[in-house]
């Protein structure tokens, strides 16, 4: 009691301190499923601590009345075979066809300290916060809530449901990816790059970088957030502006001919351990062992060891997330769901 009693103060103290909407639920559920003591922490994919996290996660959905479908799959990892699966809730609209918004709920870097909070409890706070917001709404189109298992190794769920035809794909003009959509010092939305991604296991990929839903939602935050929108990063070698690798659950729909948008929080105007590419994620100096703030980079690249890196790191949990910038992780939550909310609303003005 006393641990739900504190968790509620620090909710109300940081909901008076934002003029963007304060999503408490989504708050809560990211304590639930990422913080050790009060949820379930760090979940390895394959693990038994997965496998809670996607009972838990069933359960929410569950909770607010969804039928929930899951989705086995077998994959391997250092020559075990293990199981994982994807969980989906479908909110009907006027018309069939469909926008996935999906986020994928293992974790990595438990060797280090990661709960992987940020990675990605943060893409499941905000389809959990979605599903609630959207019930019972009328939208222009149907939506598709999708939890994918085993992303950190290869985006084993994301394969599974598309290569393996899970749920079909056929009235889907969209897809929206959530990881690691707080923390970083920005917030930016992605299309996919313009040089195909390796699409293996596609016998014949039909590779789609289409910046319509991207765009759509860039369009959205500004006129929510004005200058507190989220943005494009900047060009830098391989990635023009605003397009991003294929490094997560996106990938598979791109190559399977989906168009693409990808919701992330990072800093890419820091010149980190591999250039301007969006992996060092903040300034902030207890990331680094030294920061050039002049040069956005290490104050000595060869001796440096932390490079601003949250994700996969001692830094990815709540206790040290919330004494580094505990505000900017409610606010950016909040931003995030209040963004995909409307463009769920008003997904027709723009596909």
């Amino acid at each position: 009691m006393l641990k739900q009693t504190l968790t509620l103060a620090l909710i109300g103290t940081l909901a008076s301190s934002f003029t963007v909407s304060a999503d408490k639920f989504a708050w809560q559920k990211l304590y639930e499923l990422t913080d050790e003591k009060k949820g379930i922490g760090a979940r390895p994919a394959g693990s038994e601590q997965e496998k809670k996290a996607s009972a838990w996660l069933k359960q929410e959905w569950q909770n607010m009345g969804y039928d929930v479908d899951q989705f086995d799959f077998d994959f391997k990892l250092k020559g075990k075979s293990l199981t994982s699966n994807n969980l989906s809730v479908t909110l009907k609209g006027h018309s069939d066809r469909t926008i996935i918004i999906g986020a994928h709920y293992d974790s990595t870097g438990e060797d280090h300290g990661s709960l992987g909070t940020i990675d990605n409890g943060s893409g499941v706070a905000a389809i959990l916060s979605l599903a609630k917001r959207l019930k019972n709404k009328s939208l222009p189109y149907t939506v598709r809530l999708v939890a994918f298992g085993a992303e950190e190794f290869g985006l084993q769920g994301a394969k599974a449901y598309v290569l393996n035809k899970q749920e079909s794909l056929d009235n889907v003009i969209a897809m929206i990816n959530l990881d690691t959509i707080i923390g970083g010092d920005k917030l930016y939305i992605h299309s996919a790059n313009e040089i195909p991604y390796k699409c293996e296991g596609f016998e014949a990929p039909k590779y789609n970088n289409n910046v319509a839903v991207r765009d759509g939602l860039i369009s959205v935050s500004k006129s929510l957030f004005k200058q507190q929108a989220h943005a494009l990063h900047p060009a830098y070698q391989g990635y023009p502006e605003g397009q991003t690798g294929g490094w997560s659950d996106h990938a598979p729909f791109a190559c399977s001919g989906i168009p693409i948008a990808y919701l992330e929080a990072t800093n890419f105007s820091i010149n980190g351990y591999s250039g301007n590419d969006g992996y060092s994620q903040t300034e902030h100096p207890k990331a680094w062992s030294c920061f050039n703030a002049k040069d956005k980079t290490a104050c000595d690249k060869k001796s440096e060891k932390k490079w601003g890196m949250i994700w996969h790191t001692e830094f990815d949990r709540l206790d040290k997330l919330n004494s580094m910038f505990q505000r900017r992780l409610y606010k950016q939550l909040g931003q995030n769901v209040d963004v995909l909310e409307r463009f769920a609303l008003r997904a027709d003005n723009w596909l």
